[in-house]
């Protein structure tokens, strides 16, 4: 099952965005991107959904900070501002998704159903690449014995 980190400085929003997800996938909170760093260091998880403004480090630095350390988790951001403009420069820092407070629950769902969906592609396309990198590693080392027994 899919892991969500919801991180919301406030309770009721974080709490809602909780109780919407966690039929779905396992769910951990965090009221802050501090706290939220601890959880992504002891944990892996699929999606971040993430308010961009929080005391203390907002969800601008907590993206900075998963686009560096775990750059295939996808990071939905929750923000009240809402032009074309912000939500353009958030997706070019590395944001899969932005979500325009006040939010729709079935906007929520989707976003994260997509996030989901992306990140899942990327590990199918990662295991491949490593099931292929072993076969050829597998056919070196093939390529060595037969060479040296026909020595």
């Amino acid at each position: 099952m899919s892991r969500i980190l919801v991180v919301d400085d406030d309770d009721t929003i974080r709490d809602t965005l909780y109780d919407l997800l966690c039929e779905d996938y396992v769910c951990q909170t965090a009221e802050t991107a501090e706290k939220a760093f601890a959880r992504l260091e002891a944990d892996v998880y699929d999606v971040v959904l993430t308010d961009i403004s929080m005391p203390g480090l907002s969800g601008l630095e907590l993206l900075g900070h998963i686009r560096q350390r775990f750059s295939e988790t996808p990071v939905i951001i929750i923000s009240g501002t809402g032009d074309r403009e912000h939500a353009q420069g958030l997706i070019k820092l590395g944001a899969s998704d932005f979500v325009l407070k006040p939010f729709t629950l079935e906007v929520v769902e989707k976003s994260v159903k997509r996030a989901v969906e992306y990140r899942k592609r990327l590990q199918e396309g990662s295991a491949a690449e490593e099931s292929q990198g072993e076969k050829t590693q597998v056919e070196a080392n093939d390529s060595k014995i037969v060479k040296k027994d026909s020595v």
